[in-house]
């Protein structure tokens, strides 16, 4: 029983290897150290092909949210990295932001194109952004919440479409698929040597506040 219950590992293991979505997490966690945990993926269900795989029939994100393990057990390990994917080779890859990881800040998919479009033209350079169908997030160096609510103080306004995604939480990667569809890079990790290249959050903010503001009708470049 042990033979065969160890056979079934490797073989978990080398299938496992060919996912695209553990070399990715590799990638992340042993070249970046960027610490990351599976998320809890979609299953089929009357007909439904892309209901979450938690107990929630009503879940808000389906499948691109942490669950068993938690966010907590988010980590660089190779040796976890490859049995978390080499038992669930399609499971949503997720960063656990914060502490010395990326931090993120996040918009609507529509807004958040006009943003980039808006920032390429000032020439504010950006670092790797995840898309997904309904929302654009734009890594960023990692910051604390005191570092936050300090810049938020110093702005006018802030669009409410925006969220901060720091300590405590994640951001899903590329190439995970979740309910809302597939996970891409619209701007891809850019790096010479080592982790990616990440702004400082405020230049971020700033730009996101300067393109929001400066519509001709007054109104928010920003809106959904």
């Amino acid at each position: 029983m042990r033979e065969i219950l160890g056979r079934r590992r490797k073989f978990s293991l080398r299938r496992g290897a060919r996912s695209p979505l553990l070399r990715a997490a590799l990638t992340c966690a042993t070249e970046w150290q960027w610490p990351v945990v599976p998320g809890v993926g979609l299953r089929s269900g009357g007909g439904r092909p892309r209901v979450c795989g938690c107990p929630d029939p009503e879940c808000a994100v389906p499948g691109g949210h942490p669950f068993d393990p938690v966010l907590l057990a988010a980590t660089t390990d190779e040796r976890m990295v490859r049995w978390w994917w080499g038992n669930r080779p399609s499971a949503p890859l997720l960063l656990a932001t914060g502490g010395h990881a990326p931090c993120a800040v996040s918009l609507p998919a529509v807004a958040g194109a006009r943003a980039l479009t808006v920032f390429d033209r000032a020439g504010v350079r950006l670092g790797p952004v995840v898309a997904t169908p309904t929302r654009w997030s734009l890594l960023v160096e990692p910051y604390s919440l005191e570092d936050l609510g300090e810049l938020l103080n110093q702005q006018d306004w802030v669009p409410s479409s925006l969220r901060f995604h720091g300590e405590g939480g994640y951001v899903v990667l590329p190439p995970s698929q979740t309910g809302s569809g597939r996970v891409r890079w619209e701007r891809p990790p850019l790096r010479r040597s080592g982790r990616p290249w990440l702004p400082q959050v405020a230049t971020v903010v700033n730009a996101l506040v300067e393109a929001s503001t400066s519509a001709p009708d007054g109104g928010s470049r920003l809106a959904y």
